[in-house]
Formats: structure tokens, sequence, C-alpha cells
């Protein structure tokens, strides 16, 4: 059975390192798109969907290492990781109208792609462990 101490990647339990993947890629989304917003060669609307497309990338990777750490962690992963998006669904009155909403519904399937094929891994690594011994 797994200690306290073994759930716990960098220290930092599984729910941290979730809201702590939310909070940074929502600044790197943030800075991406005002990066590439900048270049006034690319145009608006594409360099956001750049930004977004990187931004459920990078949430997707996480919630894969992040399950592949602590596998019972894949009820709450992915929701932590793309609060950001489910809040803009939630509380943005023009979010179903305009086309966001299909890149950010991607990543949200993304997500669960990455979280439950990561605890599927992370089971397996925890079952040979144990078969080993």
């Amino acid at each position: 059975m797994k200690t306290k101490e073994q759930k716990s990647l960098f220290g930092i339990p599984s729910w941290g390192l979730s809201l702590l993947t939310a909070i940074l890629s929502l600044i790197i989304l943030f800075l991406l798109a005002s990066l590439l917003g900048s270049i006034p060669i690319i145009n608006e609307d594409f360099s956001e969907g750049i930004a977004y497309i990187t931004y459920d990338i990078l949430v997707a990777i996480a919630c894969f290492f992040i399950c592949r750490h602590d596998p019972k962690s894949i009820w709450y992963v992915p929701i932590l990781c793309n609060t950001a998006g489910i809040i803009s669904a939630v509380v943005e009155p023009n979010f179903w109208i305009t086309s966001l909403w299909i890149v950010i519904c991607g990543g949200w399937v993304l997500s669960l792609i990455g979280a439950i094929s990561g605890a599927m891994v992370g089971m397996k690594i925890f079952h040979s462990q144990n078969h080993t011994k």
C-alpha cells in the first residue's frame, strides 16, 4: 500500500499539483497569446488559437503525469486542472456562441485522455512493483 509520502510528487499532493497546473498553464496561455498577438504578421484569432492549443496540450500532459504518479487522483485531476475553462464556460455569456468552446472542450477531452492513460500506466507500474517484491 502506498504511503502518504509516495503519493506526493515533489512533496506536493496531487490536488496541489492540479491547482498549480491550472494557475501556471493559465499564465502561460496569457503570455503566449500576448506574445503572439504582438507580432503584426499573425492574425489575432490565429495567435489565440495557437495559445489555447498549447494550453490544452500542457494541461493534458500534466494530467498524464499527475495521474501516472497517483492513479486514484483520476477523479479530480482533470477537473482541477481545467478550472479556468470550466469557470469560463459557466460564467462567460458568449462562451457557447463563439468557436472558442470547441478548443476549450477539446482540451477537456485531451485532459481526460491524458488522465486515463496516465492512470493506466501508473496502475501497471504499481502492480509490477508489487509483484516483483
